[in-house]
Formats: C-alpha cells, sequence, structure tokens
C-alpha cells in the first residue's frame, strides 16, 4: 500500500497517509477540518542494505548461450574484407 502525502489549503499542515490504492483520497485536514488535496510524490527511493550483491544472487546463463554465438558470428563477419 503506497503512502499518500497531502497538504491542507487552509492552514497548509502537511500530512502523509498510508492507504490502499483503491480508497478515495482523504477530504478534510486532521489540524483545522480544512480542505486538503493530494500531493504528486516522488515514489519511494530503492534502499540497498547489506553488505551488496554477490554472484549467486542471479542465474547463471549455462556455456554455449545464443550471446556467445552472436558475438562469433559478428567477429567472423567483421573480419571478412570485401572484395
Amino acid at each position: 500500500m503506497p503512502t499518500y502525502e497531502y497538504r491542507c489549503t487552509k492552514c497548509g499542515f502537511r500530512f502523509e497517509s498510508f492507504q490502499s490504492i483503491s480508497e478515495k483520497p482523504l477530504r478534510s485536514c486532521p489540524e483545522c477540518k480544512g480542505d486538503v488535496e493530494r500531493l504528486i510524490g516522488s515514489g519511494a527511493g530503492v534502499l540497498f542494505k547489506g553488505t551488496g550483491f554477490y554472484e549467486t544472487d542471479y542465474k547463471r546463463k549455462p556455456e554455449g548461450t545464443k550471446k556467445e554465438e552472436t558475438t562469433k558470428t559478428a567477429v567472423k563477419e567483421t573480419s571478412v574484407k570485401p572484395s
């Protein structure tokens, strides 16, 4: 569930609300009961925790994949001289 940021149009109070996407936006300020507007947020940042990424975190491609074959083919094509 995302966190939405709101600002009161009457008193300027800014607050956040943890809401479901399907919920309707809030309409009143918790401080003065004035009208609020939902602000456009920048989204959540990526947090990297721990010591880093490891080689084993991702699947390895087996030897002799198409990627290697296309690389070999491209090398052969560039070494041929036009006549």
